[in-house]
């Protein structure tokens, strides 16, 4: 479904969404990936490699939650988890 506005600040805020949407998603999805790739290390055993990926992971979790990505309770929960898991398979 297309919104027509009328009103051309309202057509500017439609695109400035809809880019800071796309934005928004990607650095998700880098996110996501860097979890899959943080638990697959973790599940080879790679404690030392994972370790940096979880550097990595910390430091754009709080980016993202800088920017309200993401709630800071959900990050403090993520991160927690994810050391969880690490000091579990060290």
């Amino acid at each position: 479904m297309r919104l027509l506005a009328n009103i051309k600040s309202a057509k500017k805020r439609i695109s400035v969404i809809k880019n800071k949407t796309l934005v928004n998603k990607s650095r998700k999805t880098e996110l996501k990936n860097l979890i899959k790739r943080f638990e697959l290390l973790v599940s080879e055993s790679k404690t030392d490699e994972a370790r940096e990926v979880l550097k990595v992971i910390d430091k754009k979790l709080k980016k993202a939650e800088q920017r309200n990505l993401f709630h800071k309770n959900k990050v403090a929960r993520k991160m927690s988890r994810l050391t969880h898991k690490l000091n579990k398979a060290v």
